[in-house]
This record gives structure tokens, sequence and C-alpha cells, in this order.
């Protein structure tokens, strides 16, 4: 799981600077005027601000179904814990039973 996490983030980190590498490029190449530049700086930059936004929440929804797995396998490996003591306790309770018959019989 920290795999899947680590290349997420890998991923998501390419795009960001791909997309800081382009608008430079673009803004180098382009003919235009400071204003129009700035303006496409700023669009660029709320686009950017958007997807780091969704990218974030995408994640925290991730993370959050990871907990929730992690919990209910928790839980259930404490269920099957539980009854593997009980069916010990249960085991040891008719074997001293057994072994107290059988020691009632030998006196007998």
């Amino acid at each position: 799981m920290a795999r899947e996490d680590g290349s997420a983030g890998t991923v998501v980190l390419a795009f960001l600077l791909g997309a800081v590498s382009g608008a430079a490029a673009a803004l180098l190449l382009a003919p235009v005027t400071g204003r129009e530049a700035r303006g496409y700086i700023n669009e660029k930059a709320r686009q950017g601000r958007q997807r780091a936004e969704e990218a974030a929440r995408q994640g925290r929804e991730l993370f959050d179904q990871g907990r929730e797995r992690a919990t209910e396998a928790a839980r259930q490996g404490r269920q099957i814990i539980d009854q593997g003591r009980e069916t010990v306790v249960n085991a040891i309770e008719r074997g001293r039973e057994a072994y107290q018959q059988a020691r009632e019989k030998g006196n007998a």
C-alpha cells in the first residue's frame, strides 16, 4: 500500500512540474502583452490550485478507505483470536474433565 501512495505522489509531482514547465515555455515562446501574460498565469494558477485540491481530496478519500479497511481487518483478527482462545480454553477444560474421570476410575 505504501508503494501505491508513493507512486501517486510521484505522479502528482511530475504532473505539477510539467504544468509549470509548460506554462513557462508558453510564456517565453508566445508574444503576448503583459496583461495577457498575467491573465494567462492567473488562469493557470487557478487551474493548478483546483487540480491540487482535487488530488488532495482524492488522497484523503483513499486514506480514509485504507483506514477503514485496516480497522475492519483488525476487528476480524481480534474476532478470530477470541474464537481460537475460546476453543483452546474449552479443549483444556475437556482435557481436565477427562483426566479427572480417568483418575477417579483408576482409584475406584
